[in-house]
C-alpha cells in the first residue's frame, strides 16, 4: 500500500506533537516529585529531548504547540546546558515551571470548549 505525501506529513505531525506533549507531562511529573534530584531530571530531560530531535520537525500551526516547543527548549537550556544547575536551583525553579506548565495546559484546554456559534443556539431553546 502506497501512502500519499499528505498522509506521511500528517503521520509525522502527529508523532512530533505527541512527543512534545509527552515531554510536557514528564516535566510536570518530575517538577512535582520532590524526591527527584537535579542529576536525574537532567538525564531524563536529555533522553526525552533526544527522542524529540529524532522525529521529523514539522511546522506547528497552533499557538499552544509553538509555546510548548519554546517552553521545552527553554527548560532544556536551563537544565541540561547550564553548568550551574544543581538541586538548589531545581528547588527554586520548581513552582515557577509548574505554573508555566499549567498555563500551557489552560491554553490547550481553551480550544476544547464549544464554539460561540453553538452556544447562542443553545440559549434560545425553549425548555417548557
Amino acid at each position: 500500500m502506497k501512502y500519499t505525501q499528505k498522509q506521511i506529513d500528517k503521520y509525522h505531525r502527529q508523532k512530533y506533537i505527541a512527543e512534545l506533549e509527552k515531554i510536557a507531562k514528564n516535566l510536570f511529573r518530575m517538577f512535582r516529585d520532590v524526591r527527584i534530584d537535579a542529576k536525574n531530571l537532567a538525564n531524563k530531560l536529555e533522553q526525552l529531548k533526544k527522542k524529540l530531535d529524532e522525529k521529523t520537525e514539522v511546522q506547528l500551526d497552533s499557538e499552544y504547540h509553538r509555546q510548548l516547543k519554546t517552553y521545552i527548549q527553554t527548560v532544556y537550556e536551563q537544565v541540561c546546558l547550564s553548568k550551574e544547575f544543581d538541586d538548589i536551583r531545581l528547588n527554586e525553579m520548581r513552582e515557577v515551571q509548574m505554573t508555566r506548565l499549567n498555563r500551557l495546559q489552560k491554553m490547550k484546554n481553551q480550544a476544547t470548549y464549544k464554539k460561540e456559534k453553538h452556544k447562542s443556539n443553545h440559549h434560545s431553546e425553549d425548555w417548557s
